[in-house]
């Protein structure tokens, strides 16, 4: 059965997704589907223009780099890649997305030439909306429910990420395990729902007198480990005071409808050179904690 051109234009034209005929040299020899302008800027004005008239050399180069492996291999190669609005010229005015897209790019060397040059056809299928649910869902698989904080699961991958580098730069760091003082009778007292408050606001408090750099997270229960990334002990002491000072200056009466403080104890425990496990570090930090306690609470103990 044979088709019109009119027909086989108007099939294209209808594509959903944005599809290129680039030359070996890198020249938009075809653009053709990719009209929904919420996912697409039209490809009109790149017509006869090549990937360095249009992108910045870098991102032209490693284009060239994936057409031109293609025609190697004469094999469909996938990429992912990102490209904003403002990295291609001429776009300026023109209708389409203005953040940042991600598109999964698919290449395939075509058999004919165009003006002597070989040639592939590129699809980019826009793949930012479920880029961003996947990068949503693995950020709240990171985080306690609760606290908004990061959970034990990434505690231990953070933990292991520093003590990789300590022994491979000599990177000093710190953590402080900190522990929110009489929790339990505070929660039979005035129930669990308080009880969730007063761990809500504590992680708040806390991530509010950190450094950019460092990592809160929640340990278990009313337990809660601060990674100190490039930090000594000497250095983690103060801070860790300051966090002590911080949450004994919070009021809790308007929650708890009586006059209610808080206090916590920490332990401070510091990479060392024979630290082949990031248990020992927790190790260490829980057994100053735990002296923490002994000795009356609502204080600071470093094991250094």
């Amino acid at each position: 059965m044979k088709y019109s051109n009119e027909l086989l234009l108007e099939i294209l034209t209808a594509l959903p997704d944005r599809v290129f005929v680039l030359t070996e040299s890198g020249r938009y020899a075809m653009t053709i589907g990719g009209t929904d302008t919420r996912y697409y800027h039209s490809g009109a004005l790149l017509l006869d223009l090549t990937l360095h008239d249009v992108m910045p050399a870098n991102k032209a180069d490693w284009f060239l780099d994936e057409i031109r492996q293609a025609l190697q291999d004469q094999r469909p190669r996938i990429i992912l890649y990102s490209l904003g609005d403002s990295e291609v010229k001429g776009l300026e005015g023109e209708p389409g997305p203005r953040e940042e897209l991600w598109f999964e790019g698919s290449i395939r060397p075509l058999a004919t030439l165009l003006d002597g040059e070989r040639t592939v056809i590129w699809v980019a299928r826009n793949i930012t909306e479920s880029r961003r649910l996947r990068l949503k869902l693995e950020k709240q698989a990171e985080l306690d429910q609760l606290t908004g904080t990061y959970n034990r699961h990434k505690l231990m991958e953070l933990l292991r990420g520093q003590l990789s580098e300590f022994h491979r730069y000599k990177h000093p760091f710190s953590l402080i395990l900190l522990d929110v003082d009489h929790f339990k009778t505070f929660n039979d007292r005035f129930g669990h729902l308080i009880g969730d408050q007063v761990l809500r606001c504590v992680a708040e408090h806390c991530a509010a007198g950190l450094r950019e750099h460092d990592m809160l997270c929640r340990f278990g229960g009313e337990e809660f480990v601060i990674v100190l990334p490039h930090t000594c002990g000497s250095e983690a002491i103060p801070l860790a005071e300051r966090l002590r000072d911080r949450i004994e200056q919070l009021d809790l009466t308007a929650s708890a409808g009586t006059p209610c403080t808080l206090s916590i104890s920490a332990g401070i425990s510091t990479c060392r050179s024979n630290d082949l496990e990031v248990e020992a570090l927790l190790q260490r930090a829980d057994e100053a904690l735990y002296q923490a306690k002994g000795l009356g609470r609502n204080r600071v103990v470093a094991y250094l």
